[in-house]
């Protein structure tokens, strides 16, 4: 009988982008670091920013920040899973790396106080309606609304330069202005935020923690506050998990080394059960979302979210349940 990764692999060789196909082979079949960056370097422009549907629901060609924030995720999912210092180096030393810094040091918003996680070139090319780009929508929006649309992905692209930009640089300095204020919003904010908002701030959380800055900011009240709105946010109604776009343990934690992973413990090896109970036939797990309009090209982005799923869950189920399931995985 073929395990859960064989038949993942399967629908990864038949279908993946080259994108998902070099991380399929750098996390489970050693690949190389090399490899990835040479396949996301495809998305990238010429201002060093990213487009082109490196974020599947956006079909935007132009750069763009949450197109560029897809894009640091990948090199961070190759950092986190390899804790590796050469991989770091790679990464750090890439021209990759430096067409981002100079992107995001242009691309700041008038106010240069983040990056926009939504532009208005979105509205000219197939997109989900969540990246449907409306003035008259952002001026109705509620506090909390607005706090995501600031942060999302403001909070973890500064974290990415306070990693990667020289210290000396004016980038490195707006960021640390940017994140520090960032995490004074967080600390204030009422209520529970969106868990996109929420993962953006882990992110933040995690590059702070790994630079030797991490004691200009209140890095202790930011973990509490964390703590308490991954809680907050995880869906514990379970019987809707398999119906509905829900958050779920893997939404904040990759690994038994979260610090969000001793108080959901019991929550998130439930949701390695439920990954084991419900990849189909074909090797894939269902996408609970979709766009509403542009039927061809979402039946294309579609297919490309299942081989992003399938990796996440592969890295979810290896990290977190390995132990209980070394000889079936």
């Amino acid at each position: 009988m073929n395990t859960i990764f064989e038949r993942a692999k399967t629908f990864i060789y038949r279908n993946a982008r080259p994108i998902d196909y070099a991380r399929c082979c750098y996390h489970f079949e050693k690949g190389t670091a090399e490899e990835v960056l040479k396949a996301l370097k495809a998305y990238q422009n010429e201002d060093g920013g990213f487009g082109h549907a490196l974020e599947a629901d956006c079909w935007n060609p132009n750069s763009a920040p949450m197109q560029t924030w897809c894009a640091t995720e990948i090199l961070r999912e190759l950092l986190v899973t390899s804790k590796n210092d050469k991989i770091f180096e790679l990464i750090k030393n890439s021209d990759l790396v430096k067409g981002i810094l100079d992107y995001l040091e242009n691309s700041l918003d008038e106010e240069g106080n983040g990056w926009r996680n939504c532009i208005e070139s979105n509205n000219d090319y197939p997109h989900a309606p969540w990246w449907e780009c409306s003035v008259t929508a952002q001026e109705q929006q509620s506090l909390n609304e607005r706090f995501n649309d600031i942060y999302n992905p403001t909070a973890a692209l500064a974290g990415f330069i306070l990693v990667y930009a020289p210290k000396d640089s004016g980038i490195h300095q707006k960021a640390s202005c940017i994140a520090e204020r960032a995490i004074e919003d967080m600390l204030i904010i009422d209520g529970l935020c969106d868990m996109h908002v929420i993962s953006c701030f882990i992110q933040l959380y995690e590059y702070i923690k790994m630079t030797n800055v991490s004691d200009r900011f209140k890095i202790y009240e930011l973990e509490q506050k964390l703590k308490s709105l991954v809680y907050g946010t995880i869906s514990h109604d379970k019987e809707q998990w398999g119906k509905s776009y829900l958050c779920k343990p893997s939404q904040y934690m990759q690994s038994k080394d979260s610090i969000f992973f001793e108080q959901n413990q019991e929550i998130a090896m439930f949701e390695c059960d439920f990954i084991r109970k419900t990849q189909m036939d074909d090797g894939t797990w269902s996408i609970p979302w979709g766009w509403g309009a542009y039927p061809e090209e979402w039946a294309i982005s579609k297919n490309w979210w299942k081989s992003d799923v399938i990796i996440k869950n592969c890295l979810y189920l290896r990290n977190v349940f390995e132990e209980r399931d070394k000889c079936q995985y």
